[in-house]
């Protein structure tokens, strides 16, 4: 890995505004560690590189731009999230072909901020997976480990980032999928609280569990991303409407933890949690204890009901989502139909992988006449409860913090053919997208039996993404190094 890559975004960006290094030096360089890693980890699908450069060339002939929190910083893009004249997928055989013509707004946001997008991350088929093994093109490696999972579903936004092929990317987080491929891949994962960010422009998977956040090595580089893309927009009606702090400021504010309160929910320290992972996030909270936080035990009760209530939510909204596919409308169309309903169904059986057939039918039953009451009001009101009891958690502390997963990152192929158990990893993250609260993945250590990255989960209550940055970045600052292994 060149010296120039091993920067982070908040490097780089001051190297490029002080000249130090252009825009087509930094774009050169994430493009070489792309055509060296990329045989290996396959992070990526759709590549920009020639436009990347043509840009990154004209921004030099201008000269650096200050005012712009991102000038010249080249940056990737989950393929989930509409691109300008970039193909976007979202990781379907039904989208193979789809050139989007506007940008997503997280997207021109980033290019109205100076980044160059120079690619865009596979991932698992519309979402739907906890490893990235469910892409229709590739199986994306964890660069700490090959033989390993990188997470999902933005396992592609993950990998990239621990190669070193960009700065930045961008993920979406519907039941964890940023966070648990952070806590995998090592690298900071943060999902900001429902409506913050706005999702126009993101091809849809659960619509009232959908969030866009940053990827980043650092945390202050997911503070300086997070100022970038939040904010209200009005083109996406559920994009709240209300003032968004300078994160970047607000970091310089605390020097430790003193008068933090963090929560210990018991629900998250118990049974299946690997002892490498639980020693890995005792440690980190026992520094935070050293750095003035005080820690208290707090109930989540509702917690065993999350993995069951989430999925009847998330399935029941894909399923409505992705009616839309039918071979008219949008998406691949079969050339072996004889009649409507033959269409929609060859159409639909070809392009759709396994995983994605199984959430629409699961989806369909849950929504059905006869059955919706039992099934998708129950999860409902059961959701309003899990709030209540996040709520009520925090009425006695100022965060909460968890493992992110309650395991480090598992071979390729371990839990393919037990779609129950692939489910169960995504236990400490999912509640977060159920209540809309944020949450993030924050590097603390490498597992002792496994040598591979652990994350720990901080919480927060809605809107409270400061202080959970303002703590993760006190955190980061003074825990031991440690080094991410890299085998490629």
């Amino acid at each position: 890995m060149s010296s120039l890559i091993e920067k982070s975004l908040t490097e780089i960006h001051s190297l490029l505004i002080a000249g130090e290094v252009t825009a087509v030096e930094a774009v050169k360089a994430c493009l070489d560690q792309i055509e060296k890693t990329e045989p290996k980890i396959k992070a990526l699908l759709a590549k920009d590189g020639e436009n990347a450069l043509k840009l990154a060339e004209e921004m030099d002939k201008q000269g650096p731009d200050a005012s712009k929190p991102l000038w010249g910083v080249p940056v990737v893009i989950k393929d989930v999230l509409a691109t300008k004249d970039i193909t976007t997928t979202c990781g379907s055989k039904i989208l193979e072909n789809f050139v989007p013509f506007y940008d997503a707004t997280s997207v021109a946001k980033l290019k109205e901020a100076g980044a160059i997008i120079i690619a865009k991350a596979n991932m698992d088929e519309f979402a739907m997976g906890s490893t990235t093994e469910n892409s229709a093109y590739q199986t994306t490696c964890n660069p700490c480990d090959l033989s390993r999972v990188p997470g999902g579903s933005s396992g592609g936004s993950g990998a990239t980032i621990a190669a070193g092929q960009c700065f930045a990317a961008l993920g979406t987080d519907t039941g964890g999928s940023i966070r648990l491929p952070a806590s995998f891949c090592g690298c900071v994962g943060v999902k900001p609280t429902y409506g913050r960010v706005s999702r126009y422009g993101m091809i849809a998977y659960g619509s009232s569990l959908d969030q866009i956040g940053p990827m980043t090595r650092t945390v202050e580089d997911s503070a300086r991303i997070l100022n970038v893309i939040a904010g209200h927009d009005k083109r996406d009606s559920t994009s709240v409407n209300c003032e968004v702090p300078n994160y970047i400021e607000a970091l310089a504010e605390r020097t430790d933890l003193s008068g933090l309160t963090i929560g210990l929910p018991e629900e998250y320290w118990g049974e299946g949690l690997s002892e490498e992972v639980s020693e890995a996030c005792k440690n980190a909270i026992k520094k935070a204890e050293e750095l003035g936080a005080k820690t208290v035990p707090v109930k989540l009760s509702m917690t065993e009901y999350a993995i069951a209530t989430y999925y009847i939510i998330a399935m029941a909204e894909a399923s409505s989502n992705l009616s839309r596919f039918d071979g008219i409308r949008y998406g691949h169309r079969s050339k072996d139909a004889d009649e409507l309903i033959d269409l929609y169904t060859k159409s639909r059986t070809e392009a759709f992988g396994d995983e994605v057939q199984r959430r629409i039918i699961i989806g369909t039953y849950v929504l059905s006449a006869g059955y919706y009451d039992a099934y998708y009001c129950k999860a409902a009101q059961i959701r309003r409860l899990m709030r209540n009891d996040f709520e009520k958690a925090f009425e006695s502390c100022d965060l909460i913090a968890g493992p992110a997963c309650p395991t480090t990152a598992f071979p390729v192929g371990e839990l393919t053919a037990d779609p129950l158990q692939m489910y169960l990893m995504d236990i400490f993250t999912i509640s977060l997208n159920l209540v809309g609260m944020p949450g993030m993945s924050l590097p603390v250590g490498i597992g002792k039996d496994t040598n591979m990255p652990v994350g720990l989960q901080l919480m927060a209550p809605a809107f409270g993404e400061t202080t959970m940055l303002q703590a993760a970045n006190v955190l980061e600052k003074n825990l031991p190094d440690f080094s991410k292994p890299q085998k490629f």
